[in-house]
């Protein structure tokens, strides 16, 4: 296995590089000008170049690039441009958040996916099926800042029976914590539960039609544990893989979701340093979600090559 995490290593640290120049390139291909933003509409040239010159705007973008890859391996992100403070402790404050966020949802994933694909391929009922493909399809045919409003208007104003948005700390209070995070974590959760769902209730169905299942009911094994001993876990392995690829899609739809819930994360820092073309800021925390996401690829090959043998063996 370590020999395997080390193959895997050279691609991941390629792919950081890549992401980095491309981030870097596209936010100065943003129309606007940060200088320009802080001095105000009413600034004369002098004031602005000024302004350039103290953020090192002036400089020529490898320059700009060279130094901010330093800084990145320094551990030294800087200072904001607009928003205020150092860019470190400002994604530090929004990164537990969206943290709690994300690890939510990617339970609501696992648990609803789960159900979905093993009630959709065994259940004998063919209501519970129907209801089943009628519920993944709506989840994957509403975006969440449509199902987001809807969630919010029958559970917090019909119903009344949680918060519109906000945030508590765990530690301050979990069961209200927990209430304000139900709403948010399941808008998120929904499209990537009804694709893994979608996903593992085929695999589970193709593992069922498999000649030695079909012995081995002949037999008199109990269904149950054909399922649970022999068909879930040949299913298992691309669903990992899957899994891996929505953990991504849920970081970056976080973003979304924290704005339509008032969730004090990184999404709504990202809008603001976008809005005030504050580049330590956005660079940083585009590159950070890459990062995030190269991360949990690795660790997903890793635990599909730990389920299947036949990878390592590659």
């Amino acid at each position: 296995m370590r020999s395997y995490l080390l193959r895997r290593l050279p691609s991941a640290l390629l792919v950081l590089f890549a992401a980095s120049f491309l981030i870097f390139a596209i936010l100065r291909l943003v129309p606007g000008d940060p200088a320009t933003s802080l001095a105000g509409p009413d600034a004369s040239p002098a004031t602005v170049a000024a302004i350039r010159d103290r953020l090192g705007l002036d400089a020529p973008l490898l320059s700009q690039y060279a130094h901010w890859i330093g800084s990145l391996l320094t551990g030294d992100l800087g200072p904001s441009y607009a928003i205020g403070g150092e860019v470190s402790d400002l994604i530090g404050d929004g990164l537990g958040a969206t943290t709690e966020l994300t690890l939510a949802a990617l339970l609501f994933v696992i648990l609803l996916g789960t159900a979905f694909g093993i009630l959709g391929a065994t259940s004998r009922s063919r209501w519970i099926r129907s209801a089943i493909r009628v519920t993944t399809t709506a989840a994957l045919a509403v975006p969440p800042f449509v199902s987001g409003v809807l969630l919010v208007v029958l559970f917090a104003v019909v119903l009344g029976v949680l918060p519109p948005g906000g945030r508590v700390a765990f530690l301050d209070a979990p069961d209200l914590a927990a209430q304000y995070l139900l709403l948010p974590a399941l808008c998120l959760a929904l499209p990537s539960a009804a694709v893994l769902g979608r996903y593992l209730k085929d695999g589970i169905e193709r593992a069922l039609a498999e000649d030695y299942i079909r012995t081995a009911t002949a037999a008199g094994i109990a269904p149950r544990r054909l399922l649970w001993r022999h068909a879930l876990p040949n299913a298992l392995p691309p669903v990992v893989t899957l899994l891996g690829m929505q953990t991504g899609h849920l970081l970056g739809g976080a973003v979304l979701v924290e704005a339509i819930f008032a969730w004090p994360g990184l999404g709504q820092l990202a809008e603001q340093g976008l809005q005030r073309r504050d580049y330590p800021v956005v660079q940083d925390l585009l590159l950070l979600l890459v990062a995030v996401f190269v991360v949990v690829q690795l660790l997903t090959d890793l635990v599909y090559a730990w389920l299947d043998p036949r990878i390592r063996w590659e």
